[in-house]
């Protein structure tokens, strides 16, 4: 659908805002509404309802409805085909030179989008930058003010250096909500989102961590909603061990992207989260065992020297 861009909004990148759509008819409205709230001038709004099967294709169409002369949006419903593929075709009808990929549970905060657009202009080898996240719960009242150190114990300070980011992304994913906006140049790079994956963000930031395409802004850019929905925070043993085995295929698969010392690393990294999976299975020899590797490798990571070269693309 068609709308009206500013005049002053036609000097400035276009921001395509890209948001997969899934059984969130409670959080869909605020998070749509946080679109327009944002004043960045420049933007366009790309939602497709991956299948749901509660009310929050209604709910989207109602708001669409409402607001489709504010600003341009594409509106898709069709069925499930999974996070990945969801985002990889949000990427495909975009028309922004940036992307802002977003979730239909949390929302983003203003300003964000003009810091972390500035950024990018004024860093132009860097091919997405990400900002940190407040946490709140299912209702909305803040229960963090930061999803990196509250939420998952990260130090920012990681994050200042090309070695720190790709030793926080490696080693301590502090990643809290959907808070990167990205070159569309860059994704094409790194292939986008690998389909079939439940883990996809990490799979994708450990290849632009590899590239050294990510910047880091300390700067709230979302709002990260912690609910019973969540993936990453399930306390379901089976589905803790799937998604641990998944993280743990990335790891391996990605680890010759990296150069040394890192790709030593992301071997320990493998190791470490293979005893998290023993754990839950209650296979404690393993743990044991998976824990010396982490230990051992992780030490060697810290001895051995830079690589002159670049690992090889993973396939």
């Amino acid at each position: 659908m068609d709308g009206i861009v500013s005049k002053g909004a036609a000097a400035m990148p276009l921001v395509s805002i890209l948001i997969p759509a899934f059984n969130h008819e409670r959080f869909v409205q605020r998070c749509l509404d946080s679109v327009l709230e944002d004043p960045y001038p420049a933007k366009e709004l790309i939602i497709i309802d991956d299948g749901s099967t509660d009310k929050t294709a209604d709910r989207i169409a109602d708001w669409v409805a409402t607001h489709c002369m504010d600003l341009p949006i594409e509106y898709v419903r069709r069925e499930n085909r999974g996070i990945a593929a969801t985002l990889n075709e949000l990427v495909a009808r975009a028309s922004g030179e940036y992307l802002r990929p977003g979730a239909s549970d949390d929302y983003l905060l203003p300003g964000g989008l003009d810091a972390q657009v500035r950024y990018l202009q004024e860093h132009p080898g860097k091919g997405a930058v990400i900002g940190d996240s407040i946490v709140v719960n299912r209702d909305g009242k803040k229960m963090h003010d930061s999803g990196m150190c509250d939420l998952h114990g990260a130090r920012k300070s990681l994050y200042r250096s090309d070695d720190g980011i790709r030793r926080a992304v490696i080693s301590q994913w502090a990643i809290g909500g959907p808070v990167a906006l990205m070159r569309r140049s860059a994704l094409d790079t790194v292939d986008r989102w690998s389909e079939g994956l439940r883990i996809e963000d990490w799979d994708l930031f450990l290849r632009l961590a590899a590239d050294d395409a990510l910047g880091f802004i300390d700067v709230s850019v979302c709002a990260y909603r912690i609910h019973d929905k969540n993936i990453s925070t399930t306390r379901h043993t089976a589905t803790r061990v799937v998604n641990l085995a998944e993280s743990r295929q990335v790891a391996l698969r990605r680890a010759c992207l990296f150069d040394e010392p890192y790709r030593t690393l992301l071997m320990a990294q493998s190791y470490h989260i293979a005893a998290k999976i023993s754990f839950l299975q209650k296979k404690f020899w393993s743990v044991a065992l998976y824990m010396l590797a982490y230990l051992s490798l992780s030490i060697l990571s810290k001895v051995r020297l830079p690589s002159v070269n670049h690992g090889a693309q993973a396939t």
